[in-house]
């Protein structure tokens, strides 16, 4: 009892957390009871200071709020009830007594006395007008909670309760209660007897119609204007006896309000109508129609127009929700349907296509007003179709035959429509006018969609009658090209629908005449019909050809055509026709495979048996073939570069235990001469040719061909084991081949891709490379080597090998990258150096998870936040200049290379020294310090900001940014027309960013200078020219 009365003079004294958590300690520890604290609290309880008063009510329903539930029994909960009831008739304690009682709330032993008693004690003396909003939310949450748990006494109170609760509830605004107000609300109307009751419900709910609240920025209790709208929603639609109250009052908002409130009751509308049921909407059918008629065909916006539709579907289905399939319908639906293919005696006039939505919307209604509507609509018009007369509007009458046809498709997919085809009866006029459809140009489009909406709509069209359709398509992309203007995307969108459903049509009907179109050999260089006439089919083919059927036939045909290409009977004086044919070959090849990766298709991995061997054959006979293979052109480098591309991907599908069996073919063949295992295809490779490709003497073809090697190589599976005795010396004689012996970049960049992929998966075998042959790399080919080109392409191997150690986390990877900064003051190599930095943060296309290589996340973040501050610091140094630019260089590379994320809180430190990478002679390096500007720019144009950090930044500098960018846009300055296009880009960002009393000084210089831009030779400079000049035109205060 002491203690107890120790905590109350305490905390009355100065309320704290402490003494109620002490107290709710000793009642659970049995130490307390709770007839101690109410003695404890007598004198304030019943002192003559409503602030004591109020003091002693609060402390004991805090203490109830937080005591164990089961310290509670039915005598202490009915004392506590009655106490708290008596408080509300206080003034003084009105409020702490509320929180008491909703306190009890939740307690197990409140029994229905003691509910009625609550209930009885808030009707009678609370007046929500007089209480604040947190205060009125206390009252909600009580009933809140009762409703949740004490529904059946509730219930039984009767009327009595729902008078009581509506006079609460009456006239709330605070979006906060709302939420609760309408929760229960739905309750009450959905569980409770409102018979006599509903119009008040209604009127305390319907008064927010429709909800206009718009939260305040940065609202931190996160209620929403959909929040509001979903339970107002749920709100209304929660008993019938709505219906014959809400419905004319949603006719007056639609008929009289704005675009947005049309649309929130068209949307409540859909939601309420099933619940009111069928009898009242169709009492109030045709008025709805009325409305809804106006929306749809004289529509404010798409928007309102589509909701409309909904609605329309909504009422018909809610009417017609009984009818049986069989039943004929009458009344609206039938008086609708009749009024729209009225209208649709004319398809060319506009009042036509909002008809056909309505018959489009009605066939996703019921099965018997869908029956209806197309067994209506379709003869109608199919007569139209055929009439003589109405010739020239076949166009129009297709596009609304095809509209119908996707719809009536697209209701068989529901659960109660599966068994009704509604299409079935008319299927052969519909598929007969599809198909005179596609003679004629106008109609030609409209056609190919109807049909697409046949072949698309389940158990419709038979096998027989699907491979009419593909032969009647045929006909269409292999006729006059200017026949076909305008369809041959839907053409063969429709074929490769087909082609998924049934392949076996397209393999035996489409894709011959698309070989066909294939030459044997390239078209002469000015035969470009002939190059025109392939270009089509292999487009074609490689849209179609992705099911494994298709792409299997795609494979051969185009890997016999390569054969051909690569072993012609003639050789032809000119090379360049076949290398572009032979790239277009495997440029579709690729296209088609890269998709199946994308999808996952499980028939990818065949193709290492099936086409990498072929790509080996004919690569190596056109590079081993020397009588003729270099004057034909087929071993161009771009040409390989497809075929690595092909390999690649077909590698990256492998198991490691596939990957396993190829790779050691892949060595045997590059290292060991052993070709032929590998290279199976049409051509014989000469049996007398040397094929060793790292071979130092080897010819430049054969080198090229690394770069199918390096593709096979980096997409392995780290637990595949690399052929070799040793991975270090492998890795010792890729870089030394690549600095002393390879031949060009190409070549280069293939040998340290290999490397790089080599050291990121088997890292933890390379320790003696990594920590000893590295550094006698360093000294040897970087440090002390005297030519000056060998050390740059060393410097290129090292940030290959360094990113490969970079992206994986690995522990020393910095310390490689930091090796860099040794050379910051080395004439000959600094600004090498420098890009190198940023090399090592450039993502690229080899080390990525497709190539199962390790890459750990945060790993670019980690890099920048190492090197920045490095960079910045080196940049301060002004007692040496050429380290000081040096690290501009590093700047400049490392800033293109890493995400905005990482240096947007540097932008203050980094702008100045941007505009001074923007004077750097290396124009890429210029060009990657304005995209940078231009990126970070870009971001606040899109949130529309001209006040945050970065654009405060841009206002600082606003004066040095247009001059600079004004010397970078004209020819006479910049001969880059890259550089050119990103300072004319930012030219117009910038007063987006910027604002006028900043910028206004420069508006005429600006202008002047965007002047001579507008006469640049080149036509993408002279439109980004224009495009800034009118943004600096129209920029003002």
């Amino acid at each position: 009892m002491e203690a107890a009365e120790r905590y109350v003079r305490t905390w009355v004294a100065s309320p704290r957390d402490k003494e109620i958590e002490d107290i709710v300690s000793g009642i659970a520890d049995g130490e307390l009871k709770l007839v101690h604290i109410v003695k404890a609290l007598g004198e304030y309880l019943t002192s003559e200071e409503g602030d004591l008063r109020n003091k002693g009510v609060e402390f004991l329903a805090l203490v109830v709020g937080k005591c164990p539930l089961e310290k509670f029994n039915l005598q202490s909960v009915k004392v506590l009830v009655a106490f708290f009831a008596s408080k509300l008739e206080d003034t003084e304690t009105i409020i702490p007594a509320l929180k008491g009682m909703l306190a009890l709330t939740p307690i197990p032993v409140l029994v229905p006395e003691n509910v009625v008693d609550i209930c009885e004690a808030v009707f009678t003396n609370v007046k929500m007008q007089a209480l604040v909003q947190v205060q009125r939310h206390t009252v909600f949450s009580i009933f809140d909670s009762l409703v949740a748990r004490h529904r059946d006494v509730l219930k039984s109170m009767g009327n009595h309760f729902l008078s009581g609760y509506i006079a609460l509830a009456d006239g709330e605004k605070d979006p906060r209660n709302l939420m609760i107000a309408f929760a229960i609300a739905r309750v009450l109307a959905i569980e409770f007897d409102i018979s006599t009751k509903f119009e008040e419900l209604f009127n305390i709910t319907f008064c927010y119609f429709p909800i206009t609240f718009r939260p305040p920025p940065n609202d931190p209790y996160g209620v929403t204007a959909e929040d509001l709208k979903a339970a107002l929603q749920s709100c209304l639609s929660a008993s019938p006896l709505f219906g014959n109250l809400a419905i004319p009052l949603f006719l007056d908002k639609v008929n009289a309000g704005s675009p947005t409130t049309k649309r929130d009751t068209l949307q409540t509308l859909a939601i309420c109508l099933p619940v009111y049921g069928s009898r009242v909407t169709s009492n109030s059918g045709r008025k709805l129609w009325s409305s809804l008629k106006l929306e749809i065909f004289q529509p404010t916006d798409p928007e309102t127009q589509e909701e409309a539709l909904e609605a329309t579907q909504v009422v018909i289905k809610t009417i017609y929700a009984d009818q049986n399939t069989d039943t004929e319908i009458d009344g609206l639906a039938k008086d609708i349907c009749e009024e729209c293919i009225q209208i649709l005696k004319e398809p060319e006039k506009s009042q036509a296509k909002p008809a056909i939505k309505v018959l489009c919307a009605f066939m996703s209604t019921t099965p018997s007003v869908s029956r209806y509507t197309i067994s209506h609509a379709i003869p109608h018009l199919i007569k139209l179709f055929v009439d003589p007369d109405e010739l020239p509007n076949r166009g129009p009458v297709l596009s609304i035959l095809s509209s119908l046809v996707a719809a009536a498709r697209d209701s068989t997919v529901k659960a109660d429509f599966k068994e009704n085809i509604f299409l079935l009866p008319f299927k052969d006029e519909v598929l007969g006018a599809f198909v005179t459809g596609l003679k004629v140009q106008s109609s030609l489009r409209p056609a190919i969609e109807g049909l697409n909406g046949l072949v698309t709509t389940p158990d419709l069209l038979d096998d027989e009658e699907i491979g009419f359709v593909v032969q009647r398509v045929n006909e269409v992309i292999s006729g006059k090209q200017e026949d076909f203007i305008g369809a041959s995307d839907a053409a063969i969108d429709l074929l490769k629908t087909i082609s998924i459903k049934t392949p076996s049509h397209i393999a035996q009907m489409t894709l011959p005449f698309l070989f066909s179109a294939l030459p044997d050999q390239a078209p002469a260089r000015d035969d470009a019909e002939g190059r025109e006439k392939y270009r089509m089919g292999l487009s074609a083919l490689s849209r179609l050809c992705t099911q494994p059927n298709l792409f299997e036939t795609l494979v051969v045909r185009l890997s016999v055509r390569l054969s051909l290409l690569y072993a012609p009977a003639i050789v032809p004086e000119d090379p360049e026709p076949s290398a572009a044919y032979a790239h277009a070959l495997q440029s579709t090849l690729a296209g088609v495979l890269a998709r199946k990766v994308e999808n996952g298709d499980v028939d990818v991995p065949k193709y290492v048996d099936r086409l990498v061997p072929r790509l080996f054959n004919i690569t190596a006979y056109g590079v081993l073939a020397t009588t003729w293979g270099a004057g034909l052109g087929v071993s161009d480098p771009r040409i390989i570069d497809v075929s690595a591309r092909l390999v690649n991907l077909v590698t990256q599908s492998l198991s490691a235990q596939k990957q396993e069996t190829f790779v050691n073919s892949l060595f045997a063949a590059y290292f060991k001469g052993d070709i032929t295992p590998l290279a199976v295809g049409d051509l014989n490779l000469p049996t007398d040719a040397h094929f060793a490709p790292f071979d130092p003497a080897a010819p430049e073809g054969q080198a090229n061909l690394i770069a199918l090697f390096s593709a096979a190589v980096i997409a392995l599976h780290p637990e595949v084991k690399i052929p070799v005795d040793d991975e270090g010396t492998l890795l010792v004689q890729l870089l030394n081949w690549s600095i002393r012996h390879a031949k060009t970049n190409v070549q280069r960049e293939n040998a340290w891709h290999i490397a790089a992929a080599i050291v990121n998966k088997h890292v933890s075998s390379l320790n003696t490379f990594l920590n000893t042959t590295l550094s006698a790399f360093w000294d040897e080919e970087i440090a002390k080597s005297l030519d000056p080109d060998a050390r740059r392409r060393a410097i290129s191997a090292w940030a290959w090998v360094s990113r490969a150690l970079l992206v994986r986390n690995y522990p020393q990877a910095l310390q490689f990258v930091n090796r860099f900064f040794e050379l910051f003051e080395d004439a000959e190599v600094s600004w090498d150096a420098a890009r190198a930095i940023g090399q090592v943060g450039t993502v690229d296309n080899v080390l990525t998870k497709r190539n199962h290589v390790v890459i750990k996340i945060l790993h670019a973040q980690k890099y920048a936040s190492n090197m920045l501050p490095k960079i910045i610091e080196g940049t301060k140094d002004p007692t040496k200049k050429i380290r000081q630019t040096t690290h501009l260089v590093a700047l400049a590379a490392l800033i293109k290379a890493i995400p905005k994320a990482v240096y947007v809180h540097e932008l203050p430190t980094l702008m100045p020294l941007l505009l001074r990478g923007l004077s750097l002679p290396d124009l890429t390096l210029r060009a990657g310090v304005i995209d940078t500007l231009l990126s970070a720019a870009q971001v606040d144009v899109d949130s529309g900001l001209k006040t945050d950090k970065e654009a405060s930044v841009a206002a600082e500098h606003a004066v040095s940014l247009t001059s600079v960018m004004l010397q970078n846009s004209t020819v006479a300055e910049m001969p880059d027309v890259r550089v050119r296009v990103g300072a004319l880009k930012y030219l117009a960002v910038l007063p987006k960013i910027v604002r006028y009393d900043v910028l206004h000084p420069q508006k005429a210089t600006v202008l002047r200078g965007l002047a001579k831009a507008l006469d640049d030779p080149k036509r993408a400079v002279r439109k980004e020219a224009v495009d800034a000049r009118t943004t600096w035109f129209r920029y003002s205060g």
